[in-house]
């Protein structure tokens, strides 16, 4: 009897584009692309940014939902399944879906973080405060252990009940109905934003490139920049699209399946800036602000707006669609990964991992209050940055490199046997000339990547 067989699959290709996007679309499309693009200079950024996904977010999808659809399993099994008889590939199957772990292990607090700011924006709490006690409030959750471990809590059950209701009547249907409504709002927000006095500044500021302003900051700093957000955004390297393409049919090539991903990602990030920028210029706010953007500078512009607690409310409502779309399908890859490999069931899965994540959960959510002394990377760093180094500094770049290297090399599946996979069906083909490309240039790429990440890190 065939394991195979016996797999769920997803019911639709809608939910197949919604479910894989909503694993790229999370808080680095909200959260960190705006105040990285008005750090480095606006759309000067932006336009290197977009080249750095095709020519390397692209290749590395199509790889991942590649390994998935033809090995049919997760990313450990799927390695196993295709790498040639006697060769280890497999072993990194391990380190991915631990990658996932880690990424979890912090990512579950910074989606707490926007499920309270929902919750308080829409009850009023957050309405009538001063810009200092808008301040006051972010860094009094921070402190508050009982709080923040509520708000954690809270995503990992939302999180592992959505994924053991099942794959196409929990993941497939709680995703669509997510990003469905995640579309929506964002493009009433981006009305609002675009409208507001004086928002043609920050238009002008996000849409007109600038290069001069790009020479300020300087090339390299921004051009790297632009590669590592490329990277961070679409979470690639650690197997998270891999599962989504054994969750499919050999119907529809997977260039063009993952091009269409990838313009979903790029239109929340995009549309984000729509809504951010207008809004900062017209209040006279800083888009560069950092990570305090979204949780002090926003709200206060919510506080001044009229109107600006429903505005506010469908703003955070927005973010959480985008946090949880992300955890959920991370979930179901690690879901995965137990029930194929350790033979546990969808409901044995759920509420073990449930629990696991919840436990690997706490330092992160402690972090910042707790054990706020330890300082792993230094002075002023917290658990939660320890996890982020390990991940996307560390995961995502070798996790890519050793997938380049996997479909492209003979000692690993090879050129042809990937390049079959990836066009099977219809739609767009990969194109076999990039076969140079992939082999040397693209792991140059990526190392620059993983390597510049530590200078930047260790470089002082």
């Amino acid at each position: 009897m065939s394991l195979v067989k016996q797999r769920e699959q997803l019911g639709s290709r809608i939910g197949f584009l919604f479910i894989s996007a909503g694993c790229a679309i999370g808080l680095g499309n909200v959260w960190r692309f705006p105040f990285i693009t008005g750090k480095y200079g606006g759309a000067a950024f932006v336009l290197i940014y977009l080249l750095f996904l095709f020519i390397l977010g692209l290749p590395i999808m199509v790889m991942e939902f590649s390994i998935g659809r033809g090995g049919q399993k997760n990313i450990a099994g799927a390695l196993k399944a295709l790498q040639p008889k006697g060769s280890r590939w497999h072993l990194y199957g391990y380190f991915a879906i631990l990658g996932n772990l880690i990424l979890m292990m912090f990512y579950t607090t910074v989606a707490g973080w926007m499920l309270a700011y929902f919750y308080h924006t829409l009850t009023g709490n957050l309405a009538g405060l001063s810009p200092d006690a808008v301040g006051g409030f972010f860094g009094g959750l921070l402190a508050s252990p009982g709080t923040l471990v509520f708000w954690m809590g809270l995503t990992v059950v939302l999180g592992f009940f959505t994924c053991s209701l099942g794959l196409q009547k929990g993941v497939e249907t709680i995703t669509k109905w997510m990003m469905s409504s995640l579309f929506v709002i964002l493009i009433a927000l981006v009305v609002k934003s675009v409208t507001l006095p004086g928002a043609s500044a920050g238009l002008s500021f996000y849409l007109m490139p600038d290069f001069g302003r790009l020479m300020e900051t300087g090339v390299w700093e921004t051009v790297y920049a632009a590669m590592g957000q490329a990277f961070f955004t679409l979470s690639l390297g650690i197997g998270s699209m891999a599962i989504f393409g054994s969750y499919i049919g050999k119907d529809r090539s997977l260039t063009g399946e993952s091009l269409n991903i990838i313009g979903l990602d790029t239109f929340v990030a995009i549309l984000s800036g729509l809504i951010i920028f207008p809004a900062c210029f017209a209040f006279g706010k800083d888009p560069g602000a950092g990570p305090g953007l979204i949780f002090v500078t926003l709200p206060n512009i919510f506080n001044t707006m009229e109107g600006g607690r429903i505005w506010g409310t469908l703003f955070f409502l927005f973010l959480s669609f985008a946090a949880m779309s992300t955890v959920i399908a991370v979930f179901e890859n690690i879901m995965a990964f137990t029930m194929e490999e350790w033979g546990w069931n969808r409901k044995r899965a759920s509420l073990n991992n449930g629990v696991l994540l919840f436990l690997l959960s706490l330092p992160c959510a402690l972090g910042f209050n707790v054990l706020s002394g330890i300082n792993p990377l230094g002075e002023g760093t917290v658990i939660l940055d320890l996890e982020d180094f390990i991940v996307g500094n560390n995961l995502l770049p070798i996790g890519s490199l050793i997938f380049a290297f996997f479909c492209s090399y003979k000692i690993g599946w090879g050129w042809d046997s990937f390049v079959k996979e990836a066009n099977e069906g219809q739609g767009l083909r990969y194109p076999e000339k990039t076969k140079f490309y992939v082999k040397y240039i693209l792991p140059l790429i990526i190392l620059v990547v993983f390597i510049g990440g530590y200078i930047e890190k260790f470089g002082g």
